[in-house]
């Protein structure tokens, strides 16, 4: 295996096969990976992709779906292509998503070497807070389709959402105490078997009567497609766990290529939540609720289980997400901790962080701004903006012909920033309405 390094090295560490060194504890198979993929990309985002068409129109919301996607697959391949060529380099068999920033900027140009350990930390940073964040989107979906079904069968013991947030709390801490993506694979593969019948429950109803085009938006209010660019985008990335993913693969060269894990993944997602969206914007227009799932009616039993199993496949996948975040920890503390301690730190850890991630749930139930937030904010930096940067900057000196990788990436770069400021912006504005509409 040999790599060109950004200053022009060809030679170094040419003959390091990073594969042939990876010592994984309990690897995972294609298929598990392409479970751990598809469900760390697809949950709550998926419900919300009417809601996302009704801000830009059918026409846009399918163009738009298929170009995020398209953008979002790039980045996880240049991410991971990147990574691999860093660790040829580097003569190390794996790299995570932050050590990868690092090393990038250590093997770029000299006078960017000095700023290693600062994409290092904003690529940890990241991270935390947007898999923090879907956690606590997590606990607001599940606890919203719970209510929603204790209300219809048991009318008089309606709680407030929060106190449903509060029930989950502690099967939540226990789930998270899994510690091997094998083991959450399972779950996942679970989960998204769930997801699929919730799909089809979906599609279900939103065949069962005809479907109008006439009055619906080819094209919706400029103004709202910034909303929708960050629906879309918190949709489709799962970014923070491509890497973990990847390195605990029994066969890692196959994540990349044709066919891999990687396309057939993202041509799942993008199906799912392209046909999903159009069609349900088709069927209810523009009243619709934060997850399609609230639209279906409470009194018909296949909607009754579509809400059962969304619950459960949210909180199935709600370990896998956060598994990013105690990742993150783990790498920190557990050097620096005797060995005799390192049971309790774990335990203790896992469940603080995920009383901390029911506890912002509760206190911010507004699912459609939550996940607009994150993913024009969190992911737009860690799924668009820190790929094209890297590879910029490892591959400085072979940029290709007139320079066009620096180009594409200047262009996906500024896509990454337009939906950051724009989203943030917008979806600012309709917290303070919601917040001023409460108050009148």
């Amino acid at each position: 295996m040999s790599v060109e390094s950004s200053n022009g090295k060809a030679e170094l560490k040419k003959d390091y096969n990073p594969f042939e060194h990876r010592v994984v504890e309990k690897p995972i198979s294609d298929i598990r990976a392409t479970a751990n993929i598809i469900k760390s990309s697809l949950g709550s985002g998926l419900l919300a992709g009417p809601l996302a068409f009704s801000n830009a129109g059918w026409a846009i919301g399918l163009f738009g779906t298929m170009l995020v996607g398209l953008i979002c697959g790039h980045c996880i391949h240049i991410l991971v292509k990147t990574s691999r060529q860093c660790c040829v380099i580097d003569n190390k068999p794996s790299l995570n998503y932050a050590e990868t920033c690092k090393s990038a900027f250590n093997n770029g140009p000299k006078p960017l070497r000095k700023l290693a350990n600062v994409a290092s930390i904003i690529a940890e940073f990241s991270l935390v807070f947007t898999y923090l964040g879907v956690c606590c989107i997590y606990t607001v979906l599940i606890s919203d389709s719970v209510k929603q079904l204790v209300d219809k069968f048991a009318p008089t013991m309606i709680l407030p959402v929060e106190y449903y947030g509060l029930i989950f709390l502690i099967p939540l801490c226990i789930l998270c105490q899994i510690r091997y993506l094998k083991f959450l694979a399972i779950l996942a593969v679970l989960a998204n078997i769930l997801l699929f019948a919730v799909y089809l429950v979906c599609l279900y109803y939103i065949f069962g009567s005809k479907l109008t085009i006439e009055d619906k938006q080819v094209a919706g209010n400029p103004a709202r497609y910034p909303a929708f660019l960050s629906t879309v985008i918190f949709a489709m990335e799962g970014i923070g766990v491509v890497m973990p993913v990847e390195n605990s693969m029994k066969k890692p060269q196959h994540f990349l290529g044709f066919p891999s894990v990687l396309m057939a993944a993202m041509t799942v997602i993008v199906f799912l939540y392209s046909t999903l969206g159009l069609f349900g914007y088709l069927r209810y227009g523009d009243v619709l609720e934060g997850s399609i799932t609230l639209n279906l009616p409470t009194d018909e039993w296949p909607a009754i289980c579509a809400k059962v199993c969304i619950a459960l496949s949210i909180f199935f996948t709600y370990p896998l997400q956060f598994f990013v975040v105690i990742d993150i920890f783990n790498r920190y503390t557990l050097p620096r901790i005797k060995s005799n301690y390192k049971q309790i730190t774990q335990v203790s850890a896992r469940t603080c962080g995920v009383i901390f991630c029911v506890g912002i749930g509760i206190a911010l139930p507004m699912l459609e701004q939550i996940i607009n937030i994150v993913g024009a904010l969190f992911y737009s930096i860690l799924g668009l903006m820190i790929p094209a940067v890297i590879e910029t900057v490892f591959q400085w000196e072979n940029l290709g012909k007139f320079k066009w990788r620096f180009w594409k990436n200047l262009l996906i770069f500024a896509f990454g920033l337009t939906c950051l400021i724009s989203g943030c912006t917008v979806t600012i504005m309709d917290i303070i309405k919601k917040f001023q509409e409460k108050t009148e």
